[in-house]
């Protein structure tokens, strides 16, 4: 009877160790499984366009969208040579196509083209084949013009996802948005574009005009006097955003590594 006892008492140790040991195991399993997980969830970090740089220079990139007429774009021209200030054009491919003799005036004046795509779509709704389609169409026509082609990119609408951001980054295009909208499109007068960013503005801004408005022309030399008067330089886009070592943080910031 005694050695039975010992038996059965021993059984029950052997199973609660057993038990024990096998609830450690699936502990860990599941442990392991949200460390995976939350590993995965950081590895894939979602992809953005450039909408302001950080930046210890006290420089602002202004840039105009041309996508409607091109009437105003010998004033626009005028003016800037007059206030010895190089700013960045994203084109549209059919702007190029109605307009070449613009888009050679804009490159010989010393001006950054930027490619605004080919046809304007909805780029959300396109695959990523199509989207690389927009970019080279786009790019051919600039460069057939000025001999040169172009690795930065302005999404229609302002519209991305991540195919849209991929397919222009595995084209070597930097895609950028805007961190200040002066709203010139609404057909706003001058003083109205400026009061909307004068209180925002400052250093690695991206401003977005477009031109073949109502007042972005008789406008621009105010706007560009006011921001000099900030002690602020007026750049082409490439020469404020970091070309390699920079990340983009969670609001479309680039900083440099």
């Amino acid at each position: 009877m005694f050695i039975v006892f010992n038996k059965e008492k021993i059984y029950t140790y052997l199973l609660s160790i057993v038990t024990v040991v096998l609830l450690f195991c699936v502990a860990g399993i599941f442990t392991n499984q949200k460390e995976t997980i939350a590993t995965s969830a950081n590895a894939h970090e979602k992809l953005l366009p450039i909408y302001k740089v950080k930046t210890d220079k006290n420089a602002i990139a202004l840039t105009m969208n041309c996508a409607w007429n091109a009437d105003d774009i010998d004033t626009i021209l005028k003016i800037l040579e007059e206030n010895n200030t190089k700013i960045t054009f994203f084109m549209v491919g059919d702007w190029i196509d109605k307009y070449p003799d613009a888009v050679k005036k804009i490159y010989d004046a010393g001006h950054e083209i930027g490619t605004h795509s080919d046809t304007h779509p909805h780029v959300n709704n396109l695959s990523y084949e199509k989207n690389i389609e927009e970019l080279e169409k786009s790019n051919d026509k600039i460069e057939k013009i000025t001999g040169s082609r172009t690795n930065i990119y302005r999404t229609p609408y302002g519209e991305y996802n991540e195919t849209v951001i991929k397919a222009a980054q595995d084209k070597g295009y930097y895609t950028i948005q805007w961190s200040l909208d002066t709203l010139d499109y609404t057909g706003i007068s001058g003083n109205e574009m400026w009061n909307r960013i004068k209180d925002k503005i400052g250093a690695g801004d991206i401003i977005l005009m477009h031109n073949g408005t109502d007042h972005t022309a008789d406008s621009l030399n105010m706007i560009l006097k006011n921001i000099k008067d900030k002690n602020l330089e007026i750049v082409k886009v490439s020469d404020l955003i970091y070309k390699d070592n920079y990340t983009i943080d969670v609001n479309g910031v680039q900083n440099s590594n």
